[in-house]
């Protein structure tokens, strides 16, 4: 999976960490998931927010920030960029438009730490913070490339080629799903997956969703991703699991063009508490919500491209085969 686009602003003073942070509770106060569809329209295709010049998606609570701004401002295009690269586009962003702030973390290490570090055999302190850009939707330019703003919409796959995407990237997962159960889980104990039979669901689509929602708990797996996987039902690591499992099945939901939907709605007060109680809580669910789609999107687009490598070499063996000797 295409990973963040890093671009270099200049450091802002105040605490982004907990504006950030009070942008996504409100959201979840008002009701509104800002993971599950950034536009009104459910008709349009969902992609990635990525950005417009290297065409690198964005990552982490950056996602969650650019749909935000995606459904209040019905943007249907997926490209991003900052006011500069607007201009070196051949475009330009158009007079009174507001940009979305997005986030980039950094570490800094203290000037003479390094010289400290090495006089005591120790390794250097450093420091993460947050720096802050703005960046505007291809459609609140003007003199961008077409491509960037599509005459036509996209509308949705069909609902047979969605589910068979979602259906390569689970084998492609290697995770081993056994179905029959009265509930979807995934289990550490047995590294499996159990979901109910697939006659017990009435929408596909959503047997798929739950199916990838189950998947982001396995990438936990100490053999995957590697997360802390010991939490006790009900409690707070248990409902920041969750989180977790809520953004990366709707980081691979919209890789794959799915809508995604939200799983436990139930948990938006426990969300809620971990929040409030952290600031920096929905960074550290977002990077391990990114992390885990990463890892699946990853293998899913390795064994697509070794399955065309292996068809061009049969085609080219039957073309041998077939030439007149």
């Amino acid at each position: 999976m295409p990973r963040c686009h890093m671009d270099l602003p200049e450091i802002d003073r105040p605490d982004i960490y907990q504006e950030v942070t009070d942008t996504i509770i409100a959201e979840l106060e008002a009701g509104c998931l800002p993971w599950v569809q950034p536009w009104s329209d459910e008709a349009v295709a969902l992609r990635m927010p990525c950005n417009a010049i290297t065409e690198r998606c964005y990552s982490g609570v950056n996602i969650m920030l650019l749909w935000r701004a995606a459904r209040r401002g019905s943007y249907r295009s997926p490209y991003w960029l900052t006011f500069r690269q607007a201009i070196e586009a051949g475009g330009h962003v158009r007079k009174g438009e507001r940009g979305t702030s997005v986030v980039l973390a950094r570490r800094y290490t203290p000037e003479g730490e390094q010289q400290r570090a090495d006089e005591a055999g120790e390794d250097a302190r450093s420091f993460g913070f947050l720096r802050r850009f703005t960046l505007f939707n291809a459609q609140q330019c003007d003199g961008l490339d077409p491509r960037f703003v599509p005459e036509v919409e996209q509308d949705l796959a069909p609902e047979g080629e969605m589910i068979a995407r979602s259906e390569e990237l689970i084998a492609a997962s290697g995770v081993d799903f056994t179905s029959g159960t009265v509930e979807a889980f995934y289990s550490a104990h047995d590294d499996m997956v159990h979901i109910p039979s697939w006659s017990r669901f009435q929408d596909p689509l959503d047997r798929e969703r739950i199916c990838l929602h189950e998947l982001v708990h396995a990438t936990g797996h100490s053999s995957r991703v590697g997360r802390d996987m010991n939490h006790e039902f009900g409690s707070s690591g248990y409902a920041r699991e969750e989180l977790i499992a809520e953004l990366g099945a709707a980081y691979v939901c919209a890789a794959l063009g799915i809508p995604p939907t939200v799983r436990h709605a139930n948990y938006i007060g426990c969300w809620l508490e971990e929040l409030r109680g952290d600031k920096r809580a929905i960074f550290k669910a977002a990077s391990a919500a990114a992390k885990a789609a990463d890892w699946l999107i990853d293998r899913h687009v390795a064994q697509a491209v070794g399955c065309d490598r292996h068809m061009e070499i049969e085609e080219a063996e039957q073309r041998m085969a077939d030439k007149p000797r």
